[in-house]
């Protein structure tokens, strides 16, 4: 008979001595003390979401919990770096074998140790972007698919297909008829590919970050030992940002808790903004319903924004009804400016107030790191970029590249130059290269054959650039596309000269360039937003040389106060997206383009989906408490099309759900 014999706990030593009930508001404190079991702490933009997280490790080791039971899942490695580092400033004592990190690396380090249950080994790789896309063109050139009258879709967006198939459960048919409709002819195609894609890495020993999440989960499905392994070791599980987790995230959580459910998830509702990469609200709304025991504290004490600002953000989220209730209290005192309201007469004007007062706010104390612009769109900062460019205005985008850098603006613009300047060599590659079939070499025989005709170094276009370019020798599956860049280049020139600029972007983007967009790019919609507001933008030139040289001067970044010399200095202003903005703060935020169409977005309200504005009155609301001292509410009433006219805009509709008396409305007046 087997002698009984019970492992004691060690004596622990070099507890933190933190008086918990000094160093926390009693919100926080009712959390971090929680008894063992499920806990949901609703933790309100400002309130100490990770101070409540780090406290919460300290308290459990305070109370002998040892290091390597406890499991703290993120989602971004500063995050878990930044947890783990004020871990180990609370607590005097070795965390080393505490397992932090974000779910993925929390992943690798499981699958690392138990790979051959999967059929992979230990030593598996795992591809960054560019070897997917490597991959991805090796298996769909083994598909051997018919590409030669169709344009099949690029690596960059199968693999952002198969990402939200594998993170949200979604079939192919649903997501391609939901996101993805022009791809629908492809579909059959397209499940081959993904089938070999999966093969392929197995064969390679490789994978993707999408399998370091997936094939965990498998892993611990399948292998019961294993899973009451992990879920023996990790007896204290805490998750951050838990609005953000998709459906694999939430059913491994669920796998590593167990039986003993000591989980505490923190997160806001109200910040859950990210359902377009798969985030799913459901798996913190729901979380009361999947744990009936679950304790549900709400940190409501805001350290970061004036009693001003806080209150037209708890009015603005009132408006949604799928979220948990909570209000915040600012912990700051009053009396600072109220929220201002700025109609405008159009972008130009919007673009020179915020300048302006941007200038305004340095010249009284405001450094300009401490202020941002922040917007539903990327596009929507152009003229923004702009005037802060002539202003002499340094500022730094985290939203993107500078307007005039990105890819798409740069190969639209090549049509132009090439039109103006047919000794462009450069321009005339970067367009054919655009064309299925049309690969280097190509376009170095194409060029090659360009030149050698009279019209390539004449002063005049040609009359047509059809009956020219037909005499090129093209791969078969290029002819189509190759003559219908033909007749585009011609729609570029008229009896009198060159078309005007704005009529030249439209006829490459609808003879050509919309079509490279929808197989290219993953982001097509933003992309095709970006070209038409170019478009607008072109519309002030009559001539496409002029045109042309604001466009380099722009994207230029030798000498330009906005570049790279900018970048040395650390005072610059901010431009972001509000989807790039969240968790951080600046002393004064700027919202722009508060308009129906442009925030909420168009795309939203043509879907008429409920889900869908509750998401964009989310990110309003995040937009509008990440402001400290001073929030500016701009937008323009009237928007300048280029082949529309005037349109008069209606303010958005989310500043409807704001009372007037929470916001004071200025009236501008200038000449714009």
């Amino acid at each position: 008979m087997a002698r009984e014999y019970t492992l004691q706990r060690p004596t622990t030593t070099g507890a933190s001595g933190i008086n918990f009930a000094e160093e926390l508001n009693d919100q926080q404190l009712a959390a971090v003390s929680s008894p063992p079991g499920p806990v949901l702490v609703i933790a309100g933009a400002g309130s100490g979401k990770t101070r409540t997280l780090t406290y919460r490790v300290a308290y459990l080791l305070d109370k002998g919990i040892e290091p390597r039971n406890i499991l703290l899942l993120t989602f971004t490695n500063k995050a878990a770096k930044e947890m783990l580092e004020r871990v180990r400033a609370l607590v005097p004592r070795d965390v080393s074998e505490m397992w932090g990190g974000t779910f993925h690396s929390v992943g690798n380090r499981i699958l690392r140790r138990h790979a051959e249950e999967i059929g992979f080994t230990k030593s598996f790789s795992i591809m960054d972007r560019d070897d997917q896309k490597s991959l991805m063109n090796t298996v769909i050139s083994g598909c051997e698919i018919d590409t030669s009258t169709r344009r099949f879709p690029k690596p960059d967006v199968l693999i952002s297909i198969f990402s939200l198939i594998e993170n949200t459960g979604v079939a192919l048919e649903d997501l391609l008829e939901e996101r993805y409709p022009y791809f629908e002819e492809w579909r059959e195609d397209i499940a081959r590919v993904e089938g070999r894609y999966r093969k392929k890495k197995r064969q390679i020993n490789s994978m993707d970050f999408d399998d370091l999440l997936v094939l965990t989960l498998r892993l611990l499905q399948q292998n019961e030992e294993l899973r009451r392994l992990y879920q023996k070791r990790f007896q204290y599980v805490m998750v951050d940002e838990f609005q953000d987790t998709n459906q694999v995230q939430s059913e491994l959580v669920n796998l590593l808790v167990g039986e003993h459910q000591s989980l505490m998830v923190v997160g806001d509702d109200a910040q859950s903004i990210y359902s377009w990469r798969g985030a799913d609200m459901e798996n913190i709304l729901s979380f009361p319903e999947r744990y009936p025991e679950a304790r549900v504290y709400r940190i409501e004490k805001n350290y970061r924004s004036v009693p001003e600002i806080l209150e037209l953000s708890n009015a603005a989220i009132k408006a949604n009804h799928h979220r948990f209730e909570k209000d915040l209290q600012a912990a700051r005192e009053g009396g600072a400016m109220m929220p201002a309201l700025v109609p405008l007469e159009d972008p130009n004007a919007q673009a020179q107030f915020v300048a302006q007062r941007i200038l305004e706010l340095r010249d009284e104390g405001v450094e300009l790191e401490e202020m941002a612009v922040l917007y539903r769109a990327h596009h929507q900062s152009m003229t923004l970029q702009m005037e802060l460019r002539n202003r002499g205005i340094p500022f730094q985008i985290t939203s993107g590249l500078r307007f005039f850098e990105q890819a798409h603006i740069k190969d639209v613009a090549a049509f132009m130059r090439f039109v103006t300047n047919r000794r462009d060599e450069v321009s005339f590659k970067r367009m054919v290269n655009l064309l299925p079939g049309i690969g280097g070499k190509n376009a170095d025989k194409l060029w090659r054959g360009w030149a050698a005709t009279t019209h390539a170094t004449s002063e005049e276009p040609p009359a047509c650039f059809s009956d020219i370019l037909d005499d090129l020798p093209v791969p078969g599956k290029s002819v189509s596309h190759w003559e219908q860049l033909g007749h585009t280049l011609d729609e570029l020139v008229t009896e009198e000269g060159f078309a005007r600029p704005s009529e030249m972007i439209f006829s490459g983007l609808e003879g050509v360039y919309d079509e490279v967009m929808r197989e290219s790019f993953d982001n097509y919609d933003n992309r095709r937003s970006d070209l038409e507001e170019l478009m607008n933008y072109a519309d002030r030139f009559d001539d496409i040389l002029e045109c042309l040289g604001q466009l380099s001067l722009m994207s230029a970044v030798d000498g330009d106060p906005s570049g790279s010399k900018a970048e040395l200095d650390k005072e610059q202003v901010i431009l972001s997206s509000v989807h790039q903005a969240k968790g951080l703060e600046w002393k004064v935020v700027f919202v722009i383009s508060l308009t129906d169409g442009m925030f909420p977005n168009g795309r939203v309200l043509d879907a008429d989906d409920e889900y869908m504005l509750e998401e964009e009155r989310r990110l309003f609301y995040v937009a509008i408490t990440r402001a400290k001292d001073e929030l500016y509410l701009t937008y323009p009433q009237i928007n300048p099309k280029s082949y529309t006219g005037d349109v008069i805009q209606r303010p958005s509709r989310f500043l409807d759900d704001c009372p007037q008396e929470l916001m004071e409305e200025w009236q501008v007046a200038g000449e714009w």
